[in-house]
């Protein structure tokens, strides 16, 4: 009987198990990734998915060696003292030597390539941005005559910090918010004035040191319409946790209308 009710009881617990996961399929195929809102996203996402495919593929292969050799190569009953010992085999040695150089070379092809694609420039993006990161906020330039006020300086979106300390209590200071258009190529230069930060929108499924005295560069296509948050992923002081920021990937008819707007002098 008791046995019966463990059964049962596990039964129960594997069809819950199997219809909670059920409902996230999408979760479980990008095995923990975000769901990608770029082209070079998804990219990386392709890149993760077939390496685990890999792993998978490669443990099966060596489970299944383990269990041949445990299952038809142990002892037997009427047998006396060990079992018969080779001292070498040519072809298998050569066989476990060679593989593992030829996934190395798999993997290493794939990611090359794959890195070699994120990390291409072109040579007229169609929006570039300056991304100036200080202590404890972040400041988007649009570089270009197109994104000129009237007064010759460029569209600035300036981020406050949030003040633990101000009087009264917590005084919640603003996130900027980087307007991009949608299947546009994006260009970032990543600009620090003090310490080194690090520009990350999980979203995007890409992340890069912001190095002081040195331009950072990189690239995006978002592909999905959508606010993302951001944040920096480089221990930078005290205030490092509220270094926070947004990215808005609007169409382009909206992203004409907040350039208008912003070059008026408008509220962003």
């Amino acid at each position: 009987m008791r046995g019966r009710r463990a059964l049962r009881s596990a039964t129960a617990l594997a069809l819950l198990a199997m219809a909670a996961t059920a409902c996230d399929a999408e979760q479980w195929k990008r095995i923990g990734y975000p769901d990608p809102a770029s082209e070079q996203g998804e990219r990386m996402l392709s890149l993760w998915q077939g390496s685990w495919i890999a792993a998978i593929a490669i443990g099966v292969i060596v489970w299944g060696l383990i269990i041949w050799a445990v299952l038809f190569h142990r002892k037997r009953k009427d047998q006396e003292g060990l079992p018969l010992q080779v001292r070498y085999n040519l072809p298998v040695e050569m066989l476990y030597t060679a593989v593992p150089f030829v996934i190395i070379g798999v993997l290493f092809f794939y990611t090359a390539r794959d890195e070699s694609y994120v990390e291409k420039l072109s040579e007229k993006p169609d929006v570039t941005v300056d991304v100036i990161s200080y202590q404890w906020s972040w400041q988007f330039d649009y570089l270009g005559n197109a994104y000129k006020k009237a007064d010759g300086s460029p569209i600035s979106i300036v981020g406050t910090p949030t003040a633990p300390d101000a009087p009264g209590g917590t005084a919640q200071g603003e996130k900027p918010v980087l307007v991009v258009p949608v299947d546009k190529t994006v260009r970032f230069n990543l600009k620090s004035d003090n310490v080194i930060h690090s520009f990350w929108v999980p979203a995007f499924i890409y992340k890069k040191d912001v190095v002081p005295g040195y331009v950072n560069k990189f690239e995006l296509r978002p592909t999905k319409l959508g606010t993302y948050e951001g944040r920096c992923a480089e221990l930078c002081g005290v205030d490092h946790s509220r270094m926070l920021f947004q990215v808005k990937v609007v169409s382009q008819a909206e992203f004409d209308d907040f350039v208008a707007q912003q070059k008026s002098g408008g509220a962003q």
